[in-house]
């Protein structure tokens, strides 16, 4: 005892630390296996649960450090069994998603998650608990979604489109890089490989000077109305309406609307071009490093006010970029097809479904919808071809390289800086689509001289109380 008695301060502090060290558990292994710490774990939120919302929720569960403390839809049930997704979407839906994934995943621990109809109230009510939010809701609400995101500090994610409206993709771009917030643009196939070599092989001149891009959609659902329906059914239980409508003009409830069949309506989508643009125009975008093109020209089969064409096609010139040649680039949807390219093998014809054909002085780079599987035609050149040493990161996943990007690693390679830039090239053509002008287009300004009318399209419409 006496001798402990007489130890000196530097004798007691080593000896108690290297006890605390001898002592102390990993909390990684008090947790268990595949535990995930609390201050390492991501809590996304997610606006909008259809199919899109749904398939989005299994991806990030998939992520042992993500949870999800809150989803927000405005409708309790969305029968999507008909459309692609195969499977229902809603707030009930998109519960039953999370609770089977905890079911088949023990080690995944317990969850509790708030459910709302309104995204306003989500934010206010559960902000502490949220650290970055997910919107997959109709492109009419994405940029109000999106900006109160942002002021309230979070992460975003947005399905492309990124907006509505030119004048949205600003604003959010802005208010992100002013905010320092994590982003990313849901046009999945940005963070592929097959995307990282097409741009690399454009970038090592593989095809030479690059003039003319050809991009296309395949066929359109063909859209059920000209017009308003002038029958008001009731609305389906469970369905706040009201808030489905967010910052649109108000209008009765009809199925010719929701779900998915607002793509078809101006009030609300964009088409083709608004619905898979930000997919197919990426490659040609990020390659050639296009920004505000100087003239978009569009043409289709009869338009009206209400609902967009059964097909349609685009032309857009992009001036000189230092070095680089001027690029027209042409975009074609509704069964319509670009012109054959002289160095496609006979043998070989342009996919149906849709894709995109960069044309060098030496041949062109063929790749599919999401960027895939990018080929040089004609095949022998690609033979030829030595391929050159990888320049680009590649992703680790899309919605990874976010999650990365929320917890301070480095930027989402499809954040909002690219992502709005994308956004607004294809909200340009949807314009003159709309208009039928032909628009000579001041990128600084926002502004075509020539067609003021075109203006409030490329604003976009806020309803009183949903302004941005």
């Amino acid at each position: 005892m006496r001798r402990n008695q007489n130890l000196t301060r530097r004798q007691f502090m080593t000896t108690s630390m290297a006890v605390a060290a001898a002592t102390v558990v990993p909390r990684h292994v008090l947790g268990g296996a595949g535990h995930v710490p609390p201050s390492e774990q991501l809590n996304v939120a997610i606006i909008g649960t259809g199919g899109q919302g749904i398939t989005n929720i299994k991806n990030l569960l998939s992520h042992k450090d993500v949870k999800i403390p809150a989803i927000c839809d405005p409708a309790q049930f969305w029968d999507n069994t008909e459309l692609y997704y195969r499977h229902h979407g809603g707030r009930g839906p998109a519960m039953e998603a999370i609770e089977q994934h905890y079911r088949e995943n023990p080690s995944a621990g317990s969850h509790d998650c708030q459910v709302y109809k309104d995204f306003r109230i989500m934010l206010e009510r559960s902000g502490r608990d949220i650290d970055a939010v997910l919107i997959a809701a109709p492109n009419h609400i994405h940029a109000v979604a999106t900006m109160a995101a942002i002021k309230a500090g979070k992460g975003v994610y947005c399905e492309k489109p990124l907006t509505y409206s030119v004048y949205e993709a600003r604003r959010v771009a802005q208010a992100a890089r002013e905010a320092k917030v994590a982003t990313q643009l849901g046009n999945q196939g940005h963070s592929s490989d097959d995307i990282r070599r097409a741009v690399e092989w454009v970038r090592d001149g593989a095809i030479g000077a690059i003039r003319a891009v050809y991009v296309w959609g395949g066929e359109n659902s063909m859209p059920q109305f000209t017009e308003r329906p002038k029958e008001t059914p009731p609305v389906p239980e469970g369905l706040d309406w009201d808030l489905w409508l967010g910052p649109a003009p108000v209008r009765p409830f009809h199925p010719a609307y929701a779900p998915q069949k607002w793509h078809y309506w101006w009030a609300f989508g964009g088409g083709k071009l608004g619905n898979f643009g930000c997919h197919t125009l990426d490659t040609a975008v990020w390659a050639l490093d296009l920004k505000h093109p100087t003239l978009v020209e569009a043409s289709s089969t009869p338009l009206n006010d209400e609902t967009t064409p059964i097909a349609s096609s685009c032309h857009y010139q992009f001036p000189a970029r230092g070095t680089r040649p001027p690029v027209d680039l042409y975009w074609c949807d509704g069964g319509i097809r670009p012109p054959r390219p002289e160095c496609l093998e006979l043998k070989r014809d342009l996919p149906r479904a849709g894709g995109s054909l960069m044309v060098g002085e030496r041949g062109a780079i063929l790749s599919g919808i999401w960027s895939g599987s990018p080929r040089i035609v004609p095949e022998q050149k690609m033979r030829d071809y030595a391929l050159p040493a990888p320049t680009i990161p590649r992703s680790r996943g899309h919605h990874r390289d976010w999650i990365d990007a929320c917890k301070g690693g480095p930027a989402a390679s499809a954040n909002f800086d690219y992502g709005a830039r994308l956004t607004e090239i294809v909200l340009l053509g949807v314009a003159a689509l709309r208009t039928g002008k032909t628009l000579h287009y001041d990128g600084e300004a926002m502004k075509a001289a020539n067609a003021p009318e075109v203006d409030p399209i490329l604003h976009g419409h806020f309803r009183k109380g949903w302004e941005l």
